[in-house]
């Protein structure tokens, strides 16, 4: 098993996070795991992404121009990274900031309204985790308890508290797939 994943984004959605979380994960399950992140220089509203590698053999590039996944949080970061998905691989669209579809037949598609259900959930900032529940539940990549273990690596000390509704929207992001892919049988 390998999953290339390319996580993008604008600075400030939590693209980089995204990444590490997931990262964290496959190294708790004892997966070898790669994160590159880039950023433009004005970080917070400028582009951002990162690639990510999960594998159970060694990694042998950390550079990823061939996906088997890649989850967009807007509409610059869709129009560069669709091309970058393998044929048969997984493209996420945060649809509440992406205002086209995907134009690739030859990949499944999860359309997820990240923003809309973070603001339902009381709080924007947890959009990114609402795309990581809906990629684990799609890829199984990690498993869902690994990256709650994973949260506070990456959210650091004195963060405790926002436990609850990430795992909420973490929830989410999975019950929206699950129901996605129950209505495609």
């Amino acid at each position: 098993m390998e999953e290339r994943i390319i996580f993008a984004g604008f600075g400030g959605q939590g693209v980089l996070s995204m990444g590490l979380i997931i990262t964290y994960a496959g190294m708790f399950e004892g997966k070898n795991v790669s994160w590159t992140p880039s950023y433009g220089p004005e970080m917070r509203g400028g582009t951002a992404y990162c690639n990510v590698t999960v594998s159970d053999e060694e990694v042998g590039s950390p550079i990823i121009t061939e996906a088997t996944s890649v989850v967009v949080m807007n509409r610059p970061s869709l129009d560069k990274y669709e091309s970058y998905v393998i044929p048969g691989g997984k493209l996420f669209i945060n649809t509440s900031l992406v205002d086209r579809k995907a134009e690739r037949k030859d990949i499944e598609v999860y359309e997820i309204p990240a923003n809309d259900i973070a603001n339902e959930l009381g709080n924007l900032k947890i959009a990114n985790m609402v795309m990581i529940g809906a990629f684990i539940e799609a890829t199984k990549v990690v498993k869902m308890e690994t990256v709650l273990k994973a949260l506070p690596e990456v959210f650091g000390k004195g963060k405790e508290h926002l436990m609850p509704i990430n795992e909420k929207a973490l929830n989410r992001g999975a019950e929206l797939v699950k129901s996605l892919i129950t209505t495609k049988k």
